[in-house]
């Protein structure tokens, strides 16, 4: 089973303050008119050292944002470009958001607070530099969700409603505020390295390359690769890893994150910035998330192609520092890093042992086949076959009883009807409690049957 992030002292680490003068600007929060705490994660508080805050001061710190201890001394508006929906735009930046902390949790990773919704700053643009509260909702339960499911994602770490009354042309209007901080392994994106780029700042972008190997450490490329000790190198091969294993991790979880622009990736290979994101109803490759996607351009099974797709953006601003052809090598890594990932998290989700990769890549395939015939909802799809329960006849069912099961259905858990989900109509109930009759419960009762739901489950592969 999987458990509760360990405990952790509070251990400060704003290594960012060393290229502060050219990746970001110092930014002020905004004034709010209240700030009343509507979510704070506790579990993940006491991980970072900050469990212990009472509530005057987390909203002293999370909605006023008073600078944590040994910290960084005021906020940082980052400063990036990006592909949006393949069209490069120079015009970007944190415009509602800030890099408000960095700390160190109990393995030793440097974790960031960021924010959303937390005012205007010199990339706003037109913005207001606001989040809805409906929005933060939504993010406390795609983040909730996605952590459950195995999937390397930013957490949403505290949401204070701030009394402002927001206009937005897509919602109904007005609608109530809130700012948001979220914990994440980094905020340094593919756009960041663009924009160094773009500006022919080579010292820099050699050295943003320094900054992430230091702070993202990961392994090193294989051992045939080639140009395998030179530093950009050895980022590019890790970042497409890690964009490889979070594609593969939303395939397995039935996710559309909707807009996976080049300043959405990050290189850490964490999934963050959620807006229109959906689960699926059924096993659907053409399905989008974003109502303006009209092209399916990040529809569901194109997912893995997007992300591939930003990692030739990266690669192209790192030919500046190296040769072409070992990131061409880097790149081609992709689609087999890609599989890799995805079938053992699909044994893992059916509740079943690896075989390798050829059985596991079987199993995959059948399944998906299954999950599309039977026009079933992925999470109820996996919630019924898991351990070969509810397998049917057929070659999935044939596979499956092939792989020993790893999981016990024993815990009561598995006996209820359905499994938690986060299906548009369940969200929009949640949502309407609290828009309607300021109740809160349904969000708290959905999150603690998300949580259990990753309890049961446990981590997910690695590989």
């Amino acid at each position: 089973m999987s458990s509760e992030p360990q405990a952790a002292p509070y251990t400060p680490d704003p290594r960012i303050a060393t290229i502060a003068d050219w990746i970001g600007d110092p930014v002020e929060a905004a004034p709010f008119p209240c700030t009343d705490l509507r979510w704070r994660n506790d579990r993940w508080a006491r991980a970072v050292g900050l469990g212990e805050l009472d509530d005057a001061q987390w909203t002293s710190h999370f909605g006023r944002f008073q600078p944590l201890p040994g910290n960084l001394p005021g906020p940082l508006a980052l400063r990036y470009h990006g592909h949006q929906f393949r069209t490069y735009n120079p015009d970007l930046g944190d415009g509602r958001g800030f890099l408000f902390a960095q700390l160190r949790d109990g393995n030793g990773r440097l974790l960031d607070l960021g924010t959303k919704g937390s005012g205007q700053t010199p990339w706003s643009r037109s913005g207001d530099g606001r989040l809805t509260l409906k929005g933060a909702v939504r993010e406390i339960l795609a983040t909730e969700m996605l952590e459950a499911l195995g999937v390397n994602t930013s957490k949403t770490f505290s949401v204070i409603e701030t009394g402002e009354e927001l206009w937005r042309g897509d919602e109904p209007s007005p609608t109530r505020s809130a700012v948001l901080v979220r914990l994440s392994h980094g905020h340094i994106r593919i756009g960041t390295f663009q924009r160094l780029y773009a500006l022919e700042e080579k010292d820099h972008l050699e050295a943003l390359v320094g900054y992430c190997l230091d702070t993202f450490p990961g392994p090193p490329p294989p051992v045939d690769a080639p140009g395998r000790d030179e530093p950009a190198v050895i980022l590019l091969h890790q970042v497409v890893e890690r964009l490889a294993v979070l594609a593969a991790s939303w395939t397995v979880a039935g996710f559309v994150h909707g807009v996976l622009n080049t300043d959405n990736m990050n290189i850490s290979g964490e999934s963050f910035d959620y807006g229109p994101w959906r689960w699926l109803p059924r096993w659907d490759m053409a399905f989008t998330a974003a109502y303006f996607d009209h092209s399916g351009l990040y529809a569901f099974g194109r997912q893995p192609e997007a992300l591939l797709w930003n990692c030739s953006q990266l690669a192209s601003t790192l030919r500046t520092l190296t040769e072409t052809a070992p990131l061409v090598a880097a790149l081609d890594r992709f689609a087999p890093l890609y599989q890799q990932a995805m079938s053992p998290r699909f044994a893992w989700r059916l509740g079943v042992a690896s075989r390798g990769p050829e059985a596991d890549l079987a199993l995959t395939q059948a399944a998906q086949q299954a999950m599309a015939d039977s026009g079933a909802s992925p999470d109820q799809f996996f919630f019924d076959h898991r351990t070969g329960r509810n397998a049917g006849d057929g070659p999935f069912a044939a596979l499956l009883a092939s792989h020993a099961p790893t999981a016990s259905l024993d815990d009561p858990f598995w006996q209820q009807p359905a499994p938690p989900s986060l299906l548009i109509e369940e969200v929009e109930r949640i949502w309407a409690a609290i828009d309607q009759h300021d109740d809160w419960t349904a969000l708290l009762s959905k999150v603690a049957d998300i949580r259990a739901l990753g309890a049961q489950l446990g981590p997910a592969p690695t590989a």
